[in-house]
């Protein structure tokens, strides 16, 4: 017995030996062979990377002048961790207090804490898309005041933090808004960051991003490189000490084309003639215009660099700065308003009215074997089919030449260029891929097709040829056939006739789609700016340059990161000797034709604008005018949805842009009151001060 007793002791030392020996060795192992690595790994358990946003780049004009900066903000924020070492009941009474003095509500607070994705989250922007180690802003450009009460009582407020941020700020030189253009920044959204995480530029989740114009264009340049701070926490997430910074780095600066006194006095003028416009008796309708939008466009024929661009209505650049109310969203894509987020510029889709007539002119004389001694008779109307084409106001002219038909915008004369060529290409049996060489010359100019501008959003337009034709009616017949079928659900007499036609034949290019066509009217819709790229082919002899208002990006020394080159679209199909033939006639329109009543003692001589006005007519609404103007430095073209005739609406507010850009007083040149040195678009680029301020080059 005693010997089986010692035989089982010996046994369990053994063992507890070898526990021993076995726990000695990985200790060893833990602390000596592997102790560098796992202590590298505690360390990392217990820090936690804090992303410091960077200054955005600023935004300046041609001249140096501010556009868009950054100015200080005064932020209440909410340090999640600090808040959750609390009792349930403070964090509720110091919320409480803090939504009370922020003149909020006490949810919408709770709210903007929530971290987006987690249970009972809002969704973006109102959630936190950042770092939830990072204090969360709860308020934005809150007075100063008031921040600095909250600041002063950290007994009433725990966890309650109160900082100065970067927003972006809007210095408007010479008084411009330039929204449309300048864009604005947001915070990004959940599928954003996941999105970029696969891209060659990911972004941190507490970015804020360009949404609308060069601040999204170019955000890449402006967003700048986010810097970070160590945070170390312990086991249930607590702060407990500050770790190792990484100083962000500013945003780059964008230059752009824009002259600020340039877009300040085309902006004053849109406006100006769309209030006058909406005075002003319409005798068609028996009421004054709507003149419920407009555009304008400046433009260097020579490069494609807009030097202004303006949309009538707009919207305060800086109202997204602190976040934007859901009504006041809702008023920017309201149609009562004018819809004032929507850029006219670049995204109206409008007939062009008698402004397409140059157009048609070079395909008639280039690929339609008519020339120059051709001579048509401008008539009052023209009978095509059953209908009477009528000319505008019902004038008769006698026999005319190219020239003059342009300098008198008779329509009649295109109807009938337009009409033979329909007759020749087989009339209304013509299949959609007959050659059609006025659509074709369209399509050269760029008719249907972006610009390639700079900017988001841009519209491509339509041509109304029989390709869009067939396509349309493959797209509306069941609609309209359906309505076809049941005449009694339609109130209009004229949609139960359309219904009723377009559901048998709609897919026919008709004789009165071909002469539509021919004056700008009908389903061919443009862009203002689309007009200008085409009229500055015509000014600096044929090319199409693709649009740009960036012109060089700079850093934070003013050295030059890269200069934003023009770039060429393409040539014109038009010979040398028609696009002259063309230059001249439309420099008679400012003289003798339907524009010279606006420039009346403008010195012509001096400075020899090319015009051609339009007024496109829409079923159902008021006439919209055009009036496209340019000579070798700039291109002019401004648009006034329902606002009359285009001389009429937009004739004074262009000329008024042009005495501008060459300080004409008193019907003479004054280069030193000119708009722009030198009358003519800068190349030069500004510099930036060793303090970083922004001035022009000498």
């Amino acid at each position: 017995m005693q010997r089986r007793l010692s035989g089982r002791l010996v046994v369990v030392q053994v063992l507890t030996l070898a526990l021993f020996a076995t726990l000695l060795g990985r200790l060893w192992y833990v602390q000596v062979v592997g102790g560098d690595a796992y202590s590298a790994q505690a360390r990392s358990n217990t820090t936690r990377l804090v992303t410091v946003q960077p200054q955005r780049g600023l935004v300046v004009d041609a001249a140096g002048r501010p556009l868009v900066t950054n100015r200080v903000s005064w932020v209440v924020t909410v340090d999640r961790s600090a808040l959750a070492v609390t009792d349930v009941d403070e964090q509720v009474a110091v919320l409480r207090r803090l939504a009370t003095l922020l003149d909020t509500s006490y949810q919408r607070v709770v709210d903007r804490t929530k971290l987006c994705g987690e249970d009972g989250a809002p969704k973006p922007p109102v959630c936190w898309n950042g770092s939830p180690y990072e204090p969360v802003p709860v308020a934005e450009d809150v007075p100063r005041d008031l921040a600095l009460a909250i600041a002063e009582r950290p007994e009433d407020f725990t966890a309650v933090g109160v900082e100065q941020r970067y927003v972006r700020d809007y210095p408007a030189p010479s008084g411009v808004n330039a929204a449309h253009l300048l864009g604005y920044v947001s915070p990004i959204t959940a599928d954003e960051y996941d999105a970029s995480l696969d891209s060659d530029d990911p972004l941190t989740p507490s970015a804020a991003i360009g949404r609308a114009g060069v601040e999204r264009s170019y955000d890449a340049d402006l967003r700048g490189v986010p810097g970070t701070t160590g945070k170390a926490v312990d086991s249930r997430g607590r702060v407990v000490s500050e770790g190792d910074a990484v100083a962000p780095q500013a945003g780059d600066t964008l230059v752009t084309s824009i002259d600020a006194t340039v877009q300040s006095l085309a902006e004053t003028e849109l406006r100006k003639a769309i209030m006058t416009a909406r005075r002003t008796h319409d005798d068609v309708t028996g009421r004054n215009y709507e003149a419920s939008a407009g555009a304008v466009v400046v433009m260097d024929p020579n490069d494609g660099r807009l030097i202004a661009a303006a949309s009538y209505p707009s919207y305060e650049p800086d109202s997204w700065v602190g976040g934007i109310s859901s009504r006041r969203l809702k008023s920017l894509y309201s149609e009562r308003a004018g819809t004032p987020l929507l850029s006219r510029v670049t995204q109206a889709q409008l007939a062009p009215g008698s402004t397409f007539k140059p157009i048609v002119t070079a395909g008639a004389l280039e690929q339609a074997r008519y020339d120059t001694g051709t001579r048509l008779a401008c008539s009052s109307g023209l009978q095509v089919g059953n209908r009477w084409f009528k000319n505008y106001e019902s004038a008769s002219y006698g026999s005319l030449t190219f020239d003059r038909a342009l300098q008198l915008s008779c329509d009649t004369f295109f109807y009938r260029i337009a009409y033979a060529n329909w007759v020749k290409q087989g009339g209304s049996d013509a299949g959609v891929k007959t050659p059609d060489p006025l659509v074709r010359m369209a399509r050269d100019f760029g008719v249907g097709s972006r610009t390639g501008v700079d900017l988001p959003g841009e519209t491509a337009g339509r041509i109304g040829d029989r390709t869009w034709r067939r396509d349309y009616w493959e797209a509306n017949k069941a609609q309209y056939c359906k309505l076809a079928r049941n005449p009694e659900k339609i109130d209009s007499a004229y949609m139960r006739l359309f219904a009723r036609e377009f559901c048998a034949d709609g897919y026919v290019y008709r004789a009165g789609d071909a002469v539509n066509f021919s004056i700008g009217q009908g389903e061919t819709l443009l862009s203002p700016l689309q007009l200008a790229v085409a009229y500055g082919a015509l000014s600096n002899g044929g090319t199409l340059y693709e649009p740009r208002i960036g012109k060089a990006v700079l850093d934070a020394d003013g050295d030059v990161v890269r200069r934003i080159k023009p770039s060429k679209a393409g040539r014109v199909p038009v010979s040398k000797r028609h696009l002259r033939y063309i230059d001249r006639a439309l420099k008679g329109t400012a003289r003798v034709g339907t524009s010279s009543w606006k420039f009346a003692g403008f010195p012509l001589d001096d400075v020899p604008i090319r015009s051609k006005t339009g007024t496109a007519e829409v079923q159902g609404r008021q006439t919209t005018g055009w009036l496209a103007t340019y000579d070798r430095n700039f291109v002019v073209v401004m648009m006034i949805e329902q606002g009359g005739t285009g001389s009429g609406s937009s004739g004074d507010a262009v000329r008024t842009i042009w005495e501008g850009l060459y300080g004409v007083k008193n019907g003479k040149v004054r280069p030193d009151k000119a708009l722009i040195e030198g009358t003519e678009p800068s190349r030069a680029l500004p510099k930036v001060d060793a303090d970083g301020r922004v001035r022009r080059s000498p």
